[in-house]
């Protein structure tokens, strides 16, 4: 039986679960000394003065070190690579003159001005965090605040302050694509036009886990640093190399084995990284560091914080003409990534039939935190925005919601399909799997439930949406499978980063159905440019979409040299060698040997040819371009309190296309924790700044999570339509339960309201919105 589309219960609970998890900060270092930065006060400030010379002199100090000791050490900034979850077959945006987006420096500490409040100008690396602590508060700067700017609109206003010099107006990109003189045409003559017009609000990760590392210098002179994330340690140890001024070479990252939280945040070169690097190297004796959750909550780069102004075109019938679109990104103080503007910019249309349409794409320096990828990064910003719109073209012109969306969208017999923008969605059944949504979610019984909950005061509303993706990632994987005798286990080098997602038992079924082994018997590794050469980390649903193409290589390459081995062995030509279930067995006879026992034959022959001694290993290895569509639909209905605004999530329902499904039981679970966070943005999260840039919501006092029983039971169920894309069927599914959660949540809540008037409310829709938009319509 196939291992594959098995609910194989992962490996890594049971560990977890006794509290044997491996994180950043589960290191002990002998003489390690600790890291403490000292960080603006202000969002936007210059900075006129520093003296660290009492900070020195305190007891248990190793050093103190300012921007100005890197940069006159070569410390150089760091390299954001800002599209590099991109591939070719991503829509390249550049300016309107086709000049290229602008990039901004990031110095590890400041140099001159602060651009964000939190910002580190000074660390201090100590015997003791609480010996660190207290020389950090005797480093005296002198500080020119300036005015700040939160706001993405807002900052392109007239006289609004200037954060680089080299970026007029804080506009850091205007991309166009589509063709605007036929949408605009097209909209001229549609019978019905709706304009949608929002501020997407902004979110940050809250990781269980704070961000942590460490860094020490190897016997070899190398300089090895531990930290989490899920960009690869191959793309971190780059970064931090070409920060550092060092070859490649010298330069060694290793990933902890587990992560208490990612989420896409943590895949970024952080300044702290490179200055406990630098650190270890200066002073001989290893640096840990580690956030505290105040300092994440106002240095943690974030996500989001997008304005949309979208339009659409409609004949008389409801087909859809034209859509035309302004997304203007807040990409905060520095130009960390625009991946998150150019995947959603990209799939505006969604899964419908618009013949024309025109997108124009913003990006927006701010004094704030930088903006990078966050959990499907900008597909559900782009989802919230269609399905926002649908709901309310289908409320304002007559239309039957449901019925709207069937009568557009793209029917299954049209795949290929390429969009208005020129992304062409391989494969899919968009109507069948709204159609189980709804089926699951008893969307026949909404009337009688409408009038159960209306007999208890109750308005119920019923929120429904469509999406799609359009994931990529890093191209490059790679992959070394190799059978180890002495412990009869296959092991499997991979560039991917697992960071929770499972890789450990999803990945080992694979290898395993194909080499006929127990999932137990492969282990997979990854996480330490000692053995990892190549690969993309974890990112824009990657890993088993480009994973399993190398793994698969790699695999039958072992099967390849396994039967050549055996050959020789048995004098008999490879051809005459079968391999099924782990074993390897001469055609007509009866000489038969288990992989792993030939493995050991092979190290220890002197018989075999030189080039079949050794181990039996093999590389895959491969550059894949090209998008994956993963696609679905959910269902969320709720019931609100008039009186209070106090909302309940009865029913959330779930229905993901991810191809084909590896690991059902592993999949639901990811799918119930994408439900989690979407609906977090939708309904509780908001990230907040005063007028000066400072951060309002800087504890979780302040910045609501959803809780467990903040949600119903899930109803979740998986479409398998093979993606023609990927050789194995597979799509992407990771992020399916997050990429609708914004639009069904508030089409829900619109339609509870719809009885008094309300047209939208904006995302956080907390309770109080929602009271004070019903007062407002009450008089």
């Amino acid at each position: 039986m196939t291992l594959i589309g098995t609910g194989v219960r992962r490996k890594e609970d049971l560990r977890l679960l006794r509290g044997q998890g491996d994180y950043a900060d589960d290191i002990h270092l002998p003489d390690a000394t600790w890291a403490v930065f000292a960080r603006a006060p202000y969002a936007h400030a210059r900075l006129v003065s520093i003296d660290v010379s009492a900070a020195r002199e305190m007891p248990g100090v190793v050093a103190v070190l300012t921007g100005a000791d890197l940069q006159a050490a070569g410390i150089g900034a760091i390299p954001h690579v800002v599209g590099s979850s991109l591939t070719g077959a991503d829509i390249a945006l550049k300016n309107r003159d086709g000049s290229e987006r602008a990039r901004t420096d990031h110095p590890p500490l400041i140099l001159d001005r602060s651009r964000f409040a939190g910002e580190p100008f000074a660390a201090v690396i100590a015997d003791s965090v609480a010996a660190a602590k207290d020389a950090a508060e005797l480093i005296e700067a002198e500080w020119e605040e300036l005015p700040a700017v939160t706001s993405a609109l807002a900052a392109l206003e007239d006289g609004a302050p200037q954060l680089w010099d080299h970026v007029p107006g804080n506009l850091a990109l205007e991309a166009e694509i589509g063709d605007e003189a036929a949408t605009d045409a097209a909209l001229a003559g549609a019978a019905h036009r709706v304009v949608f017009d929002s501020q997407i609000n902004r979110v940050t990760g809250v990781h269980m886990e704070p961000r942590s590392s460490a860094a020490w210098v190897e016997e070899d002179g190398r300089v090895t640093v531990r930290c989490s994330g899920g960009t690869g340690v191959v793309q971190m140890r780059e970064s931090i190399a070409q920060t550092l001024g060092l070859p490649v070479e010298r330069v060694r990252i290793v990933a902890p084995g587990d992560v208490g939280g990612n989420f896409g945040t943590r895949n970024a070169t952080y300044p702290e990284f490179v200055v406990i690097a630098h650190a270890a190297r200066q002073t001989g004796r290893p640096v840990k560091h580690l956030v505290e959750r105040s300092e994440a909550f106002s240095t943690d780069y974030q996500a989001r914080d997008l304005h949309v102004r979208v339009e659409l075109g409609m004949d008389e019938d409801g087909t859809f003409l034209a859509l035309k679109a302004v997304n203007t990104s807040n990409i905060g103080a520095h130009t960390a990534s625009y991946v998150p503007l150019n995947k959603g910019i990209q799939l505006m249309t969604g899964l419908y039939r618009v013949p024309v349409a025109h997108a124009t794409a913003r990006a927006v320096l701010t004094n704030t935190p930088p903006t990078i990828p966050y959990r499907s990064a900008g597909r559900p910003e782009a989802m919230y925005a269609i399905e926002r719109l649908v709901d309310l073209a289908a409320r304002e012109c007559g239309f039957d919601p449901i019925e709207l969306r069937r009568r557009n969208m793209i029917p299954r017999e049209a795949f290929p399909y390429t969009n208005p923008f020129g992304i062409t969605y391989d494969s899919g059944d968009h109507i069948a799997a709204m159609d189980r949504a709804l089926e699951l979610a008893d969307h026949a019984g909404l009337p009688a439930r409408r009038e159960k909950a209306r007999a208890r005061g109750k308005r119920l509303g019923f929120g429904f949406a469509n999406y799609i993706e359009g994931t990529g990632g890093i191209p490059r994987e790679r992959a070394e499978v190799t059978v180890i005798p002495g412990e009869r286990r296959v092991e499997v080098v991979l560039g991917t980063q697992d960071t929770g997602q499972g890789h450990r038992t999803a990945f080992a079924q694979l290898v395993a159905d194909w080499l006929g082994l127990e999932v137990d018997e492969v282990t997979i590794r990854t996480g330490d440019t000692d053995v990892v050469l190549a690969g993309g980390g974890s990112h824009s649903g990657r890993s088993l979409r480009f994973g399993s193409i190398v793994m698969d290589e790699a695999s039958r390459g072992v099967i390849a040299r396994a039967r050549a081995v055996f050959a020789a062995l048995n004098g008999a030509e490879a051809g005459d060698v079968e391999f099924s279930d782990g074993y390897l067995r001469l055609a007509d006879s009866n000489v038969v040997t288990h992989l792993f026992d030939l493995a050991g034959a092979a190290e220890a022959s002197d018989d075999l040819p030189e080039d079949l001694r050794g181990p039996i290993a093999a590389v895959g290895d491969k550059v894949t371009a090209g998008l994956a569509f993963p696609y679905g639909a959910a269902v969320c209905e709720l019931e609100i309190d008039p009186d209070t605004g106090a909302y309940e999530i009865v029913r959330y329902t779930s229905v993901d296309d991810v191809g084909r499904a590896l690991n059902p039981m592993i999949l639901h679970g990811q799918t119930h924790g994408g439900i989690a966070q979407g609906v977090g943005q939708a309904l509780f999260e908001g990230y907040a700044f005063d007028e000066m840039g400072q951060n309002v919501t800087g504890s979780l006092m302040d910045y609501q999570l959803p809780r467990a029983g903040d949600f119903p039971m899930f109803t979740t169920d998986l479409s398998e339509v093979p993606a023609t894309s990927h050789p194995m069927g597979f799509r992407p599914g990771g992020e399916g339960g997050t990429t609708p959660a914004l639009a069904t949540c508030t089409n829900a809540v619109a339609d509870a309201l719809a009885e008094y008037g309300v047209r939208h409310l904006e995302m956080p829709v907390t309770p109080l919105r929602i009271w004070q938009a019903i007062e407002e319509s009450r008089g």
